[in-house]
């Protein structure tokens, strides 16, 4: 497959999961705002929340002063930020149309509709209507894409480059969704309510990730904050935990090698194997917040590598 066609491929995939992803990122934080705490923590949810996503200062620049609504406006429909929903999902569509002989229709149309449809909702003031309406319509716009994708493409090397762009980013974002929790959670350990508001809190985290019900069936128990960390770092048939994502991107490594990929597979297969043989003691032992930062350096390394092996080198791009 020529390197143009499969850097096209992999970044439509990507963008889509990253439009998922900020989507699951700005509803834990729209949920939470909404329960009893105090002004100063929820401003901390959302700076942490553009911090993680590397976003602070050119909020910064643009707004100043914080607000939710402000904050959701610069995550959702800001063009000139490359990682709001609609950039993402611009971008994916535009990924799509130049190569869309190497999709099948279904999968083009997908991409297309929902372009389209956003548009249409952020124009009729939907996102102010029902922010979580909203997100649970991106979140379902990607999972219907993935699943046309499973669907109606043939398994050839079109198929598992856009398969490698979803895992790859979906790694990165879970990381990030779970630090911006536990940075926002180390503010406010008092108060009477403590308890009963971090039930709610890591309730949020948990649907956000499509994960409560995960959760109930695999450990019967109250939730607490390790527990949550690892369900979504180290479960392997949790489908959005860091070692399950790690997991398809080793596999999908494996069949699309080429001469010189080596040294890409062999740093996916040691962060894969980091994460299965790790522990949560170990791992909060570490400090969580350290261990994520190091994961999302690796992640970023293993992505630079794939793109220098495989697809067209970002400086070229």
């Amino acid at each position: 497959m020529l390197s143009r066609t499969a850097d096209h491929l992999f970044w439509m995939a990507r963008y889509t999961e990253r439009a998922e992803n900020t989507a699951r990122m700005l509803d834990v934080n729209y949920q939470t705002s909404l329960l009893p705490q105090s002004a100063e923590v929820a401003e901390q949810g959302w700076w942490a929340m553009l911090d993680i996503s590397e976003l602070t200062n050119a909020f910064d620049h643009k707004y100043g002063l914080l607000t939710r609504d402000d904050v959701i406006d610069f995550m959702v429909r800001d063009m000139t930020n490359p990682s709001s929903i609609m950039s993402c999902l611009r971008a994916a569509r535009e990924n799509a149309r130049a190569v869309r002989g190497s999709l099948t229709t279904e999968v083009w149309e997908t991409v297309n509709t929902t372009w389209l449809d956003v548009q249409r909702m952020i124009a009729d003031s939907e996102l102010q209507d029902d922010p979580s309406r909203f997100f649970e319509w991106v979140k379902f716009r990607s999972h219907l894409a993935r699943g046309v994708q499973f669907g109606t493409m043939l398994k050839d090397d079109a198929f598992h480059f856009m398969r490698l762009g979803t895992f790859l980013e979906r790694a990165d974002n879970t990381a990030r969704i779970l630090d911006v929790k536990f940075q926002a959670s180390g503010s406010d350990d008092s108060g009477p309510n403590r308890e009963q508001n971090d039930f709610y809190h890591w309730a949020a985290v948990l649907r956000s990730v499509s994960g409560f019900e995960v959760y109930r069936k695999v450990y019967r128990a109250v939730i607490t904050p390790q527990r949550v960390a690892e369900l979504l770092i180290l479960r392997p048939d949790m489908p959005r935990s860091l070692v399950s994502s790690m997991d398809e991107v080793v596999a999908i490594l494996a069949l699309v090698g080429n001469q010189q990929s080596a040294e890409t597979e062999r740093q996916a297969g040691k962060l894969h194997a980091d994460l299965k043989y790790a522990r949560i003691d170990d791992i909060f032992a570490v400090g969580l917040h350290a261990y994520l930062t190091s994961f999302l350096e690796r992640i970023g390394d293993l992505g630079n590598g794939i793109s220098r092996d495989f697809l067209v080198p970002l400086q070229a791009a």
